[in-house]
């Protein structure tokens, strides 16, 4: 490419022939001397090597030639300047191309002006010297100003030994940019704009300049490592030879390639391009997607997202997309474990106080111990006053107790973000490798989402909610492969993933052989077509829930999933208060569509266990319709159970419960409210005891008798028939569930009797 063409520069100096007052004794600039009646200097008209020259007697001891035109520069452009000289007489000097640069306000840059000389040994020789001047640091250039010169003074100067005479050809200056960029129209070097490349200087002004200049065309970070001090945010395609170095803090964003690959290029390494381009998602450069190329980054430690972003507050929608994130081996996964005294008061259920070296306590960290409910998580510490905030209230014991805290380690880490929403994750794998746990989520926010992605064997945890992040949680098709596929069912430990918020939806996802999928408190939930089995080799093996509900009116849809060799357990054990008073009680659940399955356990299992954890409460709102309920080379006893460890239903107050279109495969004992019983009295009796507590769900009681038909005549015990009504007697027996027919007469005959466990109003 030539710039003199293209952009219309005026690059050649005045021929001597046109006067020697265009050329200057010094720098060239404005109200210099110049060589016009000069007596060291005249004008040669005819000469046998050159045609017209200038003859020049030497007298300082840097005798300078330079033209008063202003030869323009920028950035991307190299001129060759190139005199062609011969001693005449005397001394012999020698020659080197100068110049003379100065910026648009017309002051002087302090930059390199002048290039190697060459000694003049033989009277009558034409000796050709020439110099490259330009923008960038590359091979062949002798002069390199960099982006801040705005024009130059060019010609020649004269050093060494004084009196001698010279003759100097007309200088030529020539456009020679193609020799450094030959794809000129494609791509921008960012060395042409003033990068040095070394590892040292600064070369971030320099790739501003290169992006403000490529238009539609590439920037180009040729061989080199270039140290960037600042945040750098590239508007331009960029395409990576060289490598950047940063600090951690120091953002990169390019806009118009942000992907991995990109950054990989950039950094030389998958992660380390990984961590900037995850950085880099937090900010507003108009990028709210990050591509990870399809490719595997190694991962060596758990990454605070927060921390890398430097910031705590984030709710733009970002995504992360389309790779696998592989956590590599190293004491960086070890889980911190301390032990501490703690103090827990109802009165104060998200918290504990009088904690014994609380600064010692990292947020995120598990709370175990005695009374302590399933996947309770610090989300704050005040070490000053001794204080713990919870992310649910761990039980109702309480008291001063030792606890322990258990700090599991995430390849995602997002519990540095006291807030935010809407990140999305989407065709990624975590891959853990038995070492690491998943994705641990901010304190507060909303709308996370992971989406057709895969949790593969984490040590611990898969997704962990430390606080109110899981508000509006989004789970779909996503399968969750746990670490612990060989080992027993009572002795699993990892979770796929916990809740404390209301509203999440988890669809379509498939969860293998975790102690279980999910400890959910808050209600709103949506569970549908979701596939999850924990089962194992035992041929009498003992089973743990599946899903663990504890918000005890639940608000739950639970429609069209796969519950293998699991059950649901429904439970309060997060109430700081657990017996009723005035709260709601156990309600708001729909188990409607789906497939429940057993194989290799025993008669003991159950689907569906109730366990209260304080007394007085009932079931006020269940609908359990339309389910296949099946076993596989074993029979279970019955779907359903309460657990009474802690304390018994009132059965006396269950209301709107029903168990409808249910099926029942390998079940001893089926279970349907309302039940229809079909008595049949053979011998005449004023009393039919109907017997239906067998059928009726969690034991209970026969309360309400919503229909009696008879199923042929009723007939007195010689046979005829009679026309009684009877009336109807709840509630009878030790157990209260059976049901009186009581008649005028003694009758008998068929009836068949509708009998409820609840009251449905």
């Amino acid at each position: 490419m030539n710039k003199a063409i293209t952009e219309g520069l005026v690059l050649m100096p005045p021929a001597f022939s046109e006067g020697l007052n265009l050329w200057s004794r010094e720098d060239g600039r404005p109200g210099q001397g110049s060589y016009a009646g000069q007596s060291n200097a005249a004008f040669v008209p005819a000469d046998q090597d050159f045609d017209g020259c200038m003859e020049l007697v030497k007298q300082n001891s840097v005798q300078k030639v330079r033209c008063f035109q202003q030869v323009p520069m920028q950035p991307g452009l190299y001129l060759r300047v190139t005199a062609r000289v011969k001693c005449v007489a005397g001394a012999f000097p020698s020659v080197r191309i100068a110049a003379w640069a100065g910026n648009t306000s017309g002051q002087a840059v302090d930059v390199p002006v002048t290039a190697r000389s060459v000694a003049l040994n033989r009277y009558g020789e034409v000796v050709e010297v020439s110099a490259i001047i330009g923008s960038g640091r590359r091979t062949g250039v002798d002069m390199v100003w960099g982006t801040v010169p705005a024009y130059g003074h060019f010609g020649l100067d004269l050093t060494g030994s004084n009196g001698g005479v010279v003759r100097i050809d007309d200088i030529v200056i020539e456009d020679v940019t193609s020799f450094f960029q030959r794809d000129m129209m494609d791509i921008v070097d960012v060395r042409d704009y003033g990068a040095v490349g070394d590892g040292k200087a600064d070369d971030a002004a320099a790739f501003v300049a290169a992006d403000r200049a490529a238009g539609d065309r590439r920037v180009f970070v040729s061989a080199g490592t270039y140290r960037i001090g600042s945040n750098l945010t590239l508007n331009s395609r960029v395409q990576f030879e060289g490598r950047l170095t940063m600090a951690e803090n120091v953002r990169l964003s390019c806009t118009r390639n942000f992907d991995l690959d990109t950054y990989t290029a950039a950094f030389g390494d998958p992660y380390k391009g990984f961590r900037k381009a995850l950085q880099a998602l937090f900010y507003y450069t108009g990028h709210v997607t990050l591509d990870l190329s399809g490719r595997r980054v190694d991962v060596p430690e758990p990454i605070d997202v927060a921390g890398l972003a430097g910031m705590t507050q984030f709710e733009q929608r970002r995504v992360l997309t389309n790779g696998q994130l592989n956590a590599v081996e190293g004491p960086a996964w070890q889980t911190a474990v301390v032990r501490s005294v703690a103090t827990f008061t109802p009165s104060q259920p998200m918290r504990l106080t009088n904690v014994a070296n609380a600064a010692s306590i990292a947020v995120g960290s598990r709370v175990s111990g005695a009374g302590i409910g399933r996947e309770v998580y610090v989300r704050g510490v005040d070490a000053g006053s001794g204080t713990l905030e919870l992310s649910v209230p761990p039980g109702s014991l309480a008291g001063t107790r030792t606890l322990t805290f258990e700090r599991y380690q995430y390849v995602l880490d997002f519990s540095g973000f006291s807030k935010n929403s809407k990140f999305e994750i989407t065709d990624v794998e975590v891959q853990c490798n038995g070492f690491a746990s998943a994705v641990m989520l901010p304190i507060t926010g909303s709308v996370f989402r992971m989406a057709q992605s895969v949790i593969n064997r984490p040590k611990d945890r898969g997704i962990t909610s430390i606080g109110l992040a899981c508000q509006g949680l989004i789970i779909d098709e996503t399968q969750f492969l746990s670490n612990e596929q060989d080992v027993k069912v009572p002795a699993r430990t990892t979770i796929a993933l916990n809740v404390n918020a209301n509203d999440a939806k988890l669809r379509d996802n498939r969860i293998v052989r975790f102690a279980h999928f999910g400890v959910v408190k808050g209600s709103g939930h949506m569970f549908i077509g979701n596939h999850f089995f924990h089962g194992d080799d035992e041929e009498v093996g003992v089973r743990r829930a599946g899903l663990v509900l504890t918000e005890i009116n639940a608000k739950t849809l639970f429609t069209g999933n796969y519950v293998d060799n699991c059950f649901i357990e429904w439970t309060n054990e997060h109430d700081a208060n657990p017996k009723f008073e005035s709260q709601f009680s156990f309600g708001g659940l729909t188990i409607t569509g789906n497939v429940f399955m057993a194989s290799g356990t025993g008669t003991f299992f159950r689907w569906l266990v109730v366990t209260p954890r304080g007394p007085g409460h009932f079931i006020n709102g269940l609908s359990v319709m339309g389910n296949a309920f099946r076993t596989v080379n074993c029979e279970v006893g019955r779907v359903e159970m309460v657990d009474t460890s802690y304390a018994e239903l009132d059965h006396g107050r269950m209301r709107n419960t029903m168990f409808e279109s249910n099926t029942f495969n390998g079940v001893i004992q089926s279970t349907f409210s309302p039940v229809t019983v079909r008595h049949a009295q053979n011998t005449a009796a004023n009393t039919w005891v109907v017997n239906a507590g067998a059928f009726l769900p969690f034991g209970a009681r026969a309360r309400n008798v919503s229909a009696v038909v008879a199923e042929g005549p009723i007939t007195n015990a010689g046979g005829g028939v009679q026309i009684p009504a009877p009336w109807i007697e709840v509630e009878k027996g030790s157990d209260r569930n059976l049901v009186h027919l009581r008649w005028m007469n003694d009758v008998k005959g068929v009836v068949q009797v509708t009998v409820r466990g609840d009251n449905p109003t």
